[in-house]
């Protein structure tokens, strides 16, 4: 029984690991490799990632604040370390996700675009007004939220994420050479319900009214998205996962400032 149970352990913890070596570039044990079963049954760490990009995020906003007086430069250095920690991963696929759903006039076309690896004018100005509009939101929050914002923005974002892999079908039939394909395979209710306790515990460090506020936004993002997706290409892809992380941390930030009032 008890090897057992330290088999299941490490099988998950080589899941977790398998889960931050797709959506970062921090170091993994070799062992872990690059086992499409450990990312397909990942998706319970989607927000535990999350957590630990933003820690990230949080500790590089200390560090700025410490040697400039400017909120808006030690935020730029926050936004800067969590590009660098996931080789910005996510902010690919908005601009793929952008590119093919601005200039596709159906599944194929939008899909073909979605591959091509060249970023075009849809691509740049929804990268461009994504990653301006969350350094204006985190930037008008009080000093005292910014650092538990990051933490709790990168956890719920991760799960609206992984909640279109929970409602949705993969979108690309047949092809082998997509990076999510190793996702394809629809999570079970209990690997949902974890991502879900594990992207709202950073959550309860923000006051209550807000973060429902924050979560009500993500998840109008997130639903408004889904539902384009499964209009247009009748599914998602992993560039849509990126463009859905994306969309839904900036609007969790708008949603905790929701109810602030001016000047605060």
């Amino acid at each position: 029984m008890s090897s057992c149970l330290v088999r299941r352990a490490l099988r998950e913890v080589d899941r977790f690991f398998g889960a931050l070596r797709f959506f970062t570039r921090l170091p993994v044990p070799e062992r872990v490799g690059h086992h499409t079963e450990h990312l397909a049954r990942a998706m319970r760490y989607f927000p535990l990632v999350g957590l630990i990009v933003g820690t990230i995020g949080a500790f590089a906003w200390i560090v700025g604040s410490i040697f400039w007086e400017s909120k808006g430069i030690a935020v730029l250095f926050a936004l800067a370390a969590t590009l660098w920690v996931t080789g910005a991963f996510h902010e690919d696929g908005l601009a793929d996700t952008a590119d093919g759903f601005g200039g596709g006039w159906d599944k194929a076309r939008i899909l073909e675009i979605m591959r091509d690896s060249r970023v075009g004018t849809f691509g740049m100005a929804a990268f461009v007004l994504v990653l301006l509009g969350r350094f204006q939101a985190l930037v008008a929050l009080p000093e005292t939220w910014i650092a538990v914002s990051l933490l709790a923005g990168h956890a719920a974002s991760r799960f609206c994420a992984a909640t279109l892999l929970r409602c949705m079908v993969y979108a690309r039939d047949g092809d082998d050479r997509a990076k999510a394909k190793p996702l394809a395979r629809r999570p079970g209710g209990l690997d949902w319900c974890v991502a879900g306790v594990t992207a709202f515990l950073p959550s309860l460090l923000l006051p209550w009214r807000d973060v429902l506020w924050a979560w009500l936004f993500a998840a109008i993002a997130t639903f408004w998205l889904a539902r384009l997706f499964h209009r247009w290409i009748g599914g998602y892809t992993g560039d849509c996962l990126g463009a859905t992380q994306q969309a839904a941390e900036l609007a969790f930030y708008l949603g905790l400032l929701a109810r602030l009032p001016p000047g605060q």
